[in-house]
């Protein structure tokens, strides 16, 4: 079959819309669909369709893609596309949603006859508008020709975890791997809330683990968006960064960890959201530490 496909994008937002970029760039018929429909607009000066319903945008469709808030927003949209679904469509389902809703999405998708595939991403805006995500993917071999295709547009590497996207092993996967990046960037926020607290100089800190086991490009780089006032346009925002941590919490929960890291940070993003600080990078955690939190 050929490489070029009709791939609906249902979602977006930061990473949805530089994911649609991306296949309309790599030849790729692309019709978008977003609840906000100025956030989908932008994208037909890259030749992508704008549907005005979830159901326009998935009919004749190759591949579904959605990226979308969370498992409840992506049942929903789904369940709005169903009348222009056809059956043997691949959805490629990159939402980390948790392991309960993916479930529940291959389930949706068992209901009207489509190929699953649980394709949660890791990466950020710059990796996501780059085409250099890695994209975790977890679904039947018979359909991986017709996917392979999107993966490779929107990411520099794909990780299969399993012939099951229902098992979530995808979506486990991601979870690990976002529990470690929220509980680095919540630490890097409060070294930094700590040492304005005790009056240190942040550089202070950066030479004394200067090219020691404790440095990493990771907490350069988000400190540089506190200290230099970068924090919009977000790289992954703060409220998406508590939904997720919220999730990995549940997940730990539901299986027997208790992860209270992942429960702190879940209420310190949640803090610095009510603060006004939810569409910052999620790097404005900082900010949790602070009641003026303008400090």
């Amino acid at each position: 079959m050929t490489d070029q496909l009709t791939v609906s994008v249902l979602g977006t937002g930061i990473m949805g819309a530089a994911m649609a970029r991306n296949l309309a760039r790599s030849g790729h018929t692309v019709r978008v669909w977003n609840r906000t429909r100025a956030k989908a607009e932008p994208l037909a000066d890259e030749g992508a369709l704008v549907a005005g319903t979830p159901a326009e945008a998935v009919r004749g469709a190759d591949v579904v893609l959605t990226m979308l808030h969370d498992g409840p927003a992506t049942e929903a949209t789904v369940r709005e596309a169903a009348p222009g679904l056809r059956g043997g469509t691949a959805w490629v389902q990159s939402t980390t949603a948790g392991v309960e809703a993916v479930a529940g999405l291959a389930a949706l998708a068992r209901e009207h006859g489509l190929l699953f595939y649980d394709a949660p991403v890791l990466g950020t805006r710059k990796p996501a508008e780059d085409g250099q995500l890695t994209v975790l993917a977890a679904g039947p071999a018979e359909g991986r020709d017709t996917v392979t295709p999107v993966f490779d547009a929107v990411g520099a590497r794909t990780v299969w975890t399993g012939e099951d996207g229902a098992a979530g092993s995808a979506t486990r996967l991601k979870l690990v791997a976002n529990s470690w990046v929220l509980a680095v960037t919540a630490a890097a926020g409060e070294s930094l809330a700590l040492a304005k607290a005790l009056g240190v100089d942040p550089q202070a800190f950066f030479d004394l683990i200067a090219g020691g086991p404790l440095d990493m490009g990771y907490l350069r780089a988000k400190s540089g968006l506190i200290l230099e006032d970068r924090l919009t346009p977000p790289q992954f925002a703060v409220g998406t960064a508590a939904k997720d941590a919220r999730l990995i919490a549940r997940a730990g929960a539901d299986n027997g960890a208790r992860l209270d890291v992942a429960e702190a940070t879940a209420a310190r993003l949640e803090r610095a959201a009510a603060q006004g600080h939810a569409d910052q990078d999620m790097a404005a955690a900082y900010f949790a530490s602070f009641d003026d939190h303008s400090r």
